[in-house]
């Protein structure tokens, strides 16, 4: 998954820069920040540049990702200030040695069973007057026109009506999972946290796609081929097939007008003092 995930987040890097331009105006001059859930680093090593006196810590199961993590803080010159914590989380930030003032959990939480306690385990690990910071929900991602000029128009939304009957059995198969009505200000004032704030941040990469967006779709449409192949409709995998295919004049890596549109949503509290 490395070398997917950093693909993503580095083509995703202006959303996220918005995103944490956003945070800087409510965050000053934080002195630690803890990236719960951090994968390869790419966030992480963000967040070291848009607070440039903060401490920066990247929370992970893998430690294989962490070592990403480490070589790309390293590469950028955050080694002073950056350091990793290998563990499941929440709760493997009971060994962190300070609370947070900023605590980022991007698409991590829903890999949590229970959600709910989750936050709760995130908000104990604030600084008074800390701010939690959670990436959920937002829209899917958009390669393609809706009639594409193969296959049967309207494949991207058959697709992600197969990617939302597996993030349910993903969920429901998670260690303690619990159901739960994503309603993220009413779960961040559960956990005890005050004054939630809601925003979207879009990313238009609009056609023709450069190189590095093209590999990037490429890689996730053959991830949904591999992955939902056997259940999808005949024309729809052999549309799929052609899409993928390096010499079709139709396909991701040589049609014009391929690009990128998706949008993700940033959920903020903060903890009393």
């Amino acid at each position: 998954m490395a070398p997917h995930l950093e693909a993503q987040a580095e083509l995703f890097t202006p959303l996220y820069e918005r995103a944490l331009a956003w945070l800087a105006k409510e965050v000053t001059e934080p002195g630690l920040i803890v990236d719960a859930g951090s994968g390869p680093g790419v966030v992480s090593c963000l967040f070291a540049e848009t607070f440039p006196g903060a401490r920066v810590l990247a929370v992970d199961f893998s430690e294989p990702l962490l070592e990403r993590a480490g070589e790309r803080a390293a590469r950028l010159g955050y080694t002073d200030r950056f350091g990793t914590l290998a563990g499941e989380l929440p709760g493997v930030l009971a060994d962190s040695d300070y609370p947070a003032d900023l605590l980022w959990a991007g698409r991590s939480l829903h890999h949590l069973g229970d959600q709910r306690a989750a936050l709760a385990a995130f908000a104990e690990r604030l600084a008074p007057s800390g701010t939690l910071a959670i990436m959920e929900g937002g829209l899917p991602s958009r390669f393609l026109p809706r009639d594409l000029g193969i296959g049967r128009p309207g494949l991207e939304a058959r697709l992600d009506a197969l990617e939302a009957e597996w993030f349910a059995r993903m969920r429901a198969d998670l260690p303690g999972s619990v159901d739960e009505v994503e309603d993220w200000p009413a779960l961040l004032a559960a956990a005890g946290l005050k004054h939630a704030r809601t925003r979207s941040f879009l990313l238009d990469l609009p056609a023709p796609a450069s190189d590095r967006a093209r590999a990037y779709v490429a890689d996730s449409l053959a991830r949904l081929r591999d992955g939902f192949g056997d259940v999808m409709d005949p024309e729809d995998r052999a549309t799929l097939d052609r899409l993928l295919d390096p010499a079709d004049p139709a396909g991701v890596h040589r049609r014009a007008d391929l690009f990128v549109l998706t949008a993700q949503t940033v959920h903020t509290a903060v903890k009393s003092v």
